[in-house]
């Protein structure tokens, strides 16, 4: 977790979200991270609050993420599709109203830039972006979208994430309008008596909900939610556990501006349309690059790691190919406990050729080496609602 820094070396003051006085009141730690002081953990701790959101349902604080509208002056939406299709390798024009797709910012040599949810809301397109990005990320925008695309930040919605098998439940007690909803739908629906942007998506691996709250409205909604027996708060220390478990990127971690999705193994995100022999093929900053790990692979990929023993390896190790070498061959980029597996387990980019499932490496700890085995990102199985 960190705080941003002032030129003069003097920590920059930590914003706070609508939400702040709520996490006191319910005793959470706190922490800076990416500018805003944030709940880190709660009384029941990482682990329970883990657990709970794997069992039942958890009920997070994301309101540091930034929130975008990218609106046409003229009213035609394919204006705007078009213009965002020109930053990202995602296929924009055929993203139906109602729905939202992952996607990534590249720049001119292929690196990512960051990495968003973009929904087709009808009239506009609503973006969300990591905290630690929103001002390059709206900058980007403004820079290079066409002059009849207005970018507006949404600086005064906060954004709740209800993430767990037991969401469903939890918010149909509160509202008949997500009724039907499906994995990566978004609508919008009135929760008590707010007006919400409601996406079925999250960051955990589980089936679950973001809402998108005005500020004002955002502690009685909380409230609403956290007063069911099946919720608890949950803080960004479980969250940054379980999205490890679910094989999800955190930006600056796993991905930043000199690595490219292919590299990132994020192609899924690129669909065939955008694709070399696609209708729309290329087009976006870095398509060369892109292009051709698609074709051939890259030169390094990001894999899952299962470190061997109940030691805990971190972000910044170095990964050999042999007990004895010293020869760097990958870095780890993530790493930690896996509460739903009770064991440690790691991601990180490693030569194409070592990428292979089953391959063994090893990594220094304290002095001595220890053996990892390569294997699938995703330690949890995903749980979204397909249908």
């Amino acid at each position: 977790m960190t705080d941003a820094r002032l030129p003069s070396g003097k920590a920059e003051p930590l914003r706070r979200t609508p939400l702040y006085s709520v996490h006191l009141a319910q005793f959470a730690h706190m922490g800076g991270f990416a500018g805003y002081e944030m709940p880190l953990r709660y009384a029941a701790g990482t682990i329970k609050e883990h657990i709970h959101t794997r069992t039942s349902a958890g009920l997070f604080d994301i309101s540091h993420m930034g929130q975008v509208e990218i609106r046409p002056k003229s009213g035609d939406l394919g204006v705007a599709s078009f213009g965002l299709e020109g930053l990202m390798p995602v296929d924009v024009v055929g993203l139906k109203p109602g729905r939202q797709r992952y996607a990534v910012f590249t720049n001119n040599v292929g690196g990512i830039i960051d990495d968003l949810m973009i929904a087709n809301r009808g009239d506009c397109f609503f973006l969300v972006v990591n905290a630690s990005r929103q001002i390059e990320d709206i900058a980007h925008l403004r820079a290079r979208l066409p002059d009849n695309c207005e970018v507006v930040p949404l600086v005064d919605r906060a954004l709740l994430a209800l993430q767990g098998p037991k969401a469903e439940a939890v918010l149909s007690e509160l509202t008949n309008d997500l009724a039907g909803m499906s994995f990566m739908d978004v609508r919008t629906a009135k929760i008590q008596s707010a007006d919400c942007i409601v996406s079925r998506s999250g960051y955990t691996g589980e089936d679950g909900f973001e809402i998108s709250v005005h500020g004002a409205q955002a502690e009685s909604l909380w409230n609403a939610l956290v007063t069911s027996a099946l919720v608890q708060p949950i803080g960004l220390v479980a969250r940054d556990s379980l999205r490890l478990e679910a094989g999800l990127c955190l930006y600056g971690n796993d991905i930043d501006e000199s690595t490219s999705p292919v590299e990132a193994a994020l192609e899924w995100a690129i669909q065939r349309v955008r694709r070399a022999t696609g209708a729309r093929a290329g087009g976006f900053p870095g398509a060369d690059r892109i292009l051709a790990e698609l074709a051939k692979q890259p030169m390094r990929r990001r894999v899952g790691l299962k470190p061997e023993g109940r030691a805990i390896v971190r972000a910044g190790a170095p990964l050999f190919g042999c007990e004895t070498g010293t020869e760097r061959i990958g870095t780890i980029t993530s790493g930690g406990f896996g509460p739903s597996l009770e064991a440690p387990i790691a991601m990180g980019y490693v030569r194409a050729n070592l990428a292979e499932p089953g391959t063994r490496l090893f990594t220094e700890l304290r002095g001595r080496k220890i053996g990892l085995t390569v294997g699938p990102l995703l330690f949890t199985p995903a749980r979204y609602k397909r249908s």
